[in-house]
């Protein structure tokens, strides 16, 4: 992904945090909370959420809160369901296709939860 375009094809100026936030987005391969990303980031809290808050009304990122009570952020790519463990809280993207259609509705957002592979072996 080509962090320049997508900035061009939004409001927003493309500045050094919300570059480094993107890289770190786009990097990823699962959603991220505050918590995961903190270390790897050259910015305080305040600018961490002002830029977050921004992607999410440009649709750069969607968001949604696990069973840990954290907000896990990912780049808005083709919408996929997201599966939480119940148990450990781990979170993974499903890449097997979800036929879900709601006449007269968007969906933005799949959360699924129950047992993962690993907590279902012990």
């Amino acid at each position: 992904m080509d962090i320049e375009k997508i900035i061009e094809d939004t409001n927003l100026k493309l500045t050094p945090a919300r570059l480094e936030l993107l890289e770190l987005l786009i990097g990823a391969n699962k959603p991220l909370c505050y918590d995961d990303i903190k270390d790897n980031i050259q910015m305080d809290k305040a600018t961490f959420y002002r830029n977050i808050a921004k992607f999410e009304t440009e649709n750069l990122i969607n968001s949604f809160e696990s069973n840990d009570k954290k907000r896990y952020y990912a780049i808005e790519q083709t919408p996929h369901p997201h599966f939480i463990c119940s148990s450990c809280n781990t979170i993974e993207c499903i890449q097997s296709k979800i036929n879900l259609n709601l006449d007269g509705y968007i969906i933005d957002n799949i959360i699924i939860k129950g047992i993962c592979k690993n907590c279902k072996k012990r």
